[in-house]
């Protein structure tokens, strides 16, 4: 179901194995609509993955941030009340929801407070409370992970690890000067793929308990710089950065460190994929879709 934001829903279309899936398109901010399609397909599992996930977009657009997640959220769980049926619901929080996070409280644990530092992060404490919510007013089968950051191959290039692989492979194939317009180099980060971060979202509601939230991390932090650095390790030129200062933001999170002891107890999952290989994956990933200049025609 989409939410209307920067995803690409026909993607999944592009992608899914013939006959693997059947794509219904529904506004989840528009209940009638959302009403109609939890009626006709009656779920018994849920991925609530619709939302405005941009961090920037947030700052620019608080309002529809807040609408799409946390009203578009709202009007799923009316429309399941509504048609009475009993789905494993997975809501994907996020590492965002913690903000501002102290040395001494580094790794982060799920009993770590709360303490937002974007609409973004709001909209997703909004999320969580209200899947505790209807867990504990009605019955629902709700499992949170706050997901720490997760990337990989078809990732969206308005996020960093994208736009810094889809520029490098744009200078490769010399479409661009070699120069990497940057932010904030020094955040750092808890990175998963994104392959081992969805097989945790299976995970979750085949072994979890109902009501409760887990992170799902690595448990290892890298600063941007770091990862844009070994972005940069797969590249034969010589490239250099430069700061954008559309690219910073008015507060941000300066260290993200998981501690997912409890949903690796609980599920049995860890993470597969190396780093490396996930950065290397993307930048291929991005090559495959950066045409290169042609050669001068010969006289």
């Amino acid at each position: 179901m989409e939410g209307l934001s920067i995803a690409d829903a026909k993607a999944l279309e592009r992608h899914a194995r013939p006959g693997a899936a059947n794509l219904v398109e529904c506004d989840l901010c528009d209940a009638t609509s959302t009403d109609q399609v939890i009626a006709a397909v009656r779920p018994d599992r849920i991925f609530h993955l619709a939302a405005q996930s941009f961090v920037p977009t947030s700052w620019h657009a608080p309002a529809h941030t807040i609408q799409t997640n946390v009203i578009g959220q709202l009007n799923l769980f009316e429309a399941i009340r509504r048609a009475g049926i009993s789905p494993r619901i997975h809501i994907a929080g996020s590492s965002e929801q913690y903000g501002l996070v102290h040395e001494d409280e580094i790794p982060v644990r799920e009993s770590n407070p709360f303490r937002p530092l974007s609409p973004y992060a709001v909209s997703k404490v909004a999320q969580e409370m209200l899947a505790y919510q209807y867990h504990q007013s009605y019955g629902f089968h709700t499992i949170v992970t706050r997901g720490f950051n997760h990337t990989g191959p078809r990732r969206g290039q308005v996020l960093v690890t994208s736009t810094f692989a889809k520029q490098i492979a744009e200078v490769d194939a010399g479409l661009r000067e070699p120069v990497i317009d940057v932010g904030d180099l020094s955040s750092k980060r808890d990175w998963t793929d994104v392959r081992d971060m969805v097989r945790g979202y299976w995970l979750a509601l085949e072994r979890c308990t109902a009501g409760e939230a887990y992170n799902i991390s690595s448990d290892r932090a890298i600063s941007i710089g770091e990862m844009l650095d070994v972005l940069l390790s797969f590249s034969a030129r010589r490239i250099e950065t430069r700061v954008d200062p559309s690219r910073l933001r008015p507060s941000d999170v300066k260290l993200l460190r998981g501690d997912s002891t409890k949903f690796r107890r609980a599920t049995g999952w860890a993470p597969t994929i190396p780093f490396s290989q996930t950065m290397e994956d993307l930048v291929n990933y991005w090559r495959e879709r950066v045409l290169p200049l042609p050669s001068p025609a010969r006289r």
